[in-house]
């Protein structure tokens, strides 16, 4: 620092005093000159590059904004889908609902159908057994008053000594004999 006040000295210059020259103020043409370029520089900063940088500004501000609205659109979108789609999950939810409760009506209808038709199906068989065994038993009868009335004839043929040869004597002695059989059979019951 010695040195700098050295120099000033031996040019003859003074150090900063009340009127005079400073160190740290340059001359006035030298602000002058500077201000000059400086104010140039700053026009045409001011009329070409704000400008550009303005609208370069802008620009990104419409693009950050139109994103803004388009995630905004795209969100709305969204809501909307599924809004739509939790209504329609809801809907065949419901519908699944009534499928089921349909099939088990159809169900509970089917089985009280096939309840009905196999409760036919057994009185059909209950009523052809009964008819089977009352033909059967009829056949049996029928037999038995064969069987009984020739027995009834050999026995009357031994008693009597005789033939009873007459169809219509064997008729009538096996119709008695099956009528007096069947009302000791009931007063029996």
């Amino acid at each position: 620092m010695n040195n700098v006040f050295y120099y000033l000295a031996a040019e003859g210059e003074s150090l900063p005093l009340e009127g005079g020259n400073s160190l740290l103020l340059p001359k006035s043409y030298d602000i002058v000159w500077s201000l000059i370029p400086f104010l140039i520089i700053l026009i045409v900063f001011a009329m070409f590059v704000i400008p550009k940088f303005q609208e370069l500004l802008q620009e990104r501000e419409d693009r950050i904004e139109g994103g803004i609205k388009r995630a905004e659109a795209q969100q709305a979108e969204a809501k909307a889908a599924l809004e739509k789609y939790n209504a329609q999950l809801a809907d065949a939810r419901a519908e699944a609902a009534e499928i089921r409760e349909q099939a088990r009506e159809r169900g509970k209808q089917i089985e009280a159908e096939a309840k009905t038709q196999a409760e036919e199906e057994a009185r059909r068989i209950v009523a052809g057994g009964e008819k089977q065994l009352e033909a059967s038993r009829a056949q049996v009868v029928a037999e038995l008053r064969s069987d009984i009335g020739q027995n009834s004839i050999n026995l009357a043929e031994k008693l009597l000594g005789g033939e009873l040869s007459e169809s219509t004597k064997q008729s009538s002695t096996i119709d008695n004999f099956l009528s007096e059989l069947d009302s000791v059979a009931s007063a029996g019951k």
